[in-house]
């Protein structure tokens, strides 16, 4: 990743591999036709299945930007104290889908660009413009087509406390797509003795902090703030406080909440004195959090911060509500479990979910769940490889079948040289289990279905398996 200062402040423009703070690594080129690769204007948050959940809508429900246009894009602002209470440091972070972008070969590369153009409005006059021209660049491209947030540009500006419109636009340099929004923004005055003596809480992939007011916060920033259920174990919060203390650390109240306010989790925590500021990292521990928004509040006395966190399933598998997991679960609880889950009320549902949580792990003794991990993984590796048409691969029956065996030890597929061909039949071989099942395509348009006889040895193991 390269950070460019501009004076005082500056653009950070960062390429994310994976779900992580490293930039992308170069990995041998998959194979791709020459040329370009156009996004499919920006994945999830552009596109809605049927039913399905509104991602873009819970984003803005937590208080994020969100422009849904041909290259869509999450963005926050955050606030932090300056070595002036007549100025305020904000960072603006913008999120972006490397699908939304085109993609052109340069040498054994993937490259695209983007312009990102912002500014900062008091009534009709421009107080503030940010103007950046963008380069990513990717290994492989089947990087190229990552819908999740894939490219974060975050850049430093001051102002003075007021209220603003903020303008943001983004645009594809190739295609000429672009979105933009337009959102009120108040900056608050900031400091020892100011009315806000604690910064915006910054959801990061990772952070260093700093010890001085006229410095730059090192901190890498998830502008969806999103955590994904079953692969992320813990979510940092970054914080700073201006408490006119002395001690060597400040403690903290961090108290986080799901559906109508009901806390989900809390706990006490402390941040470090560096030099003019107590700054640091809050770890939140996202199995506990549950899925859907969830509001953090950070206290210090009569000291105050919030900040929305989305915990979702992942890109490829969209819940934004508590009920939406639940459907997911099918293959993995009882229906009278997921009932019980179901039918819990708001303030009881974080025990519950808890209890359920307790009791399915089979590995108690580390902070993830490995179970859901798993299971998890493999609906993933469902929809990839089973999906039929307008179902989902989960949704099939050789997607449930792999969601509840596994990988089969062996598939035959007789006809496996005609593809088209009617009546085809394969058979999945489950050694330890000692199943063979069959899948019949009586069409010939790949809408695999289990036998009678085989749907119900499924069922059996899926009995024996669901957690009670």
């Amino acid at each position: 990743m390269g950070f460019v200062r501009n004076g005082a402040y500056g653009t950070r423009v960062m390429l994310l591999a994976t779900v992580a703070t490293t930039t992308a690594c170069a990995r041998r080129p998959d194979v791709a036709p020459a040329g370009s690769a156009r996004g499919d204007q920006g994945g999830m948050l552009a596109r809605r299945a049927p039913g399905g959940p509104d991602l873009a809508a819970a984003y803005q429900q937590m208080g994020l930007v969100v422009a849904r246009g041909d290259a869509p894009f999450v963005a926050s602002v955050a606030h932090f104290a300056t070595a002036s209470r007549d100025s305020t440091l904000l960072l603006l972070s913008l999120s972006l889908a490397n699908r939304a972008l085109t993609f052109e070969r340069e040498g054994d590369r993937y490259r695209a660009a983007y312009e990102v153009r912002a500014e900062l409005r008091l009534g009709d006059s421009v107080v503030r413009r940010i103007s950046a021209d963008e380069v990513v660049r990717v290994a492989t491209f089947k990087e190229t087509a990552r819908g999740d947030e894939s490219v974060v540009f975050a850049h430093y500006f001051a102002a003075a406390p007021a209220a603003y419109t903020l303008r943001i636009a983004v645009r594809d340099a190739a295609s000429g797509r672009s979105a933009a929004s337009e959102t009120p923004l108040v900056v608050p005055r900031m400091g020892q003795g100011a009315e806000v003596r604690m910064s915006t809480p910054v959801v990061a992939y990772a952070s260093a902090g700093r010890a001085r007011l006229d410095t730059l916060p090192d901190v890498t920033p998830r502008p969806r703030a999103t955590a994904t259920f079953g692969q992320d174990s813990v979510v940092a919060l970054y914080v700073e406080s201006y408490a006119d203390a002395t001690t060597p650390r400040l403690p903290l109240r961090v108290v986080a909440r799901g559906e109508r306010g009901a806390a989900v989790w809390s706990d006490t925590a402390s941040v470090a004195r560096r030099g003019a500021l107590y700054a640091g990292e809050l770890r939140l521990p996202v199995p506990r959090l549950g899925v859907g928004i969830v509001t953090v509040d950070v206290t210090h006395g009569a000291d105050s911060a919030r900040a929305a966190l989305f915990v979702g399933l992942g890109e490829d598998l969209p819940a934004a509500t508590f009920e939406d997991v639940l459907a997911y679960l099918r293959y993995y609880a009882s229906p009278e479990r997921l009932r019980a889950l179901r039918d819990a009320s708001p303030e009881l549902r974080p025990a519950v979910w808890a209890a359920f949580l307790r009791e399915s792990d089979p590995v108690s003794a580390t902070p993830e769940h490995e179970g859901l991990r798993e299971y998890f993984a493999r609906v993933r590796a469902a929809n990839a490889r089973f999906g039929e048409e307008s179902t989902p691969g989960w949704m099939t029956d050789r997607g449930m079948t792999y969601i509840v065996l596994g990988e089969p030890d062996q598939i035959a597929d007789p006809a496996e040289q005609d593809p088209n061909a009617k009546g085809r039949t394969q058979v999945w071989e489950y050694r330890t289990e000692k199943l063979q099942l069959t899948f019949t395509d009586r069409g010939g348009f790949g809408r695999w279905r289990l036998t009678s006889p085989s749907a119900a040895q499924v069922q059996a193991v899926m009995r024996r398996k669901l957690v009670p």
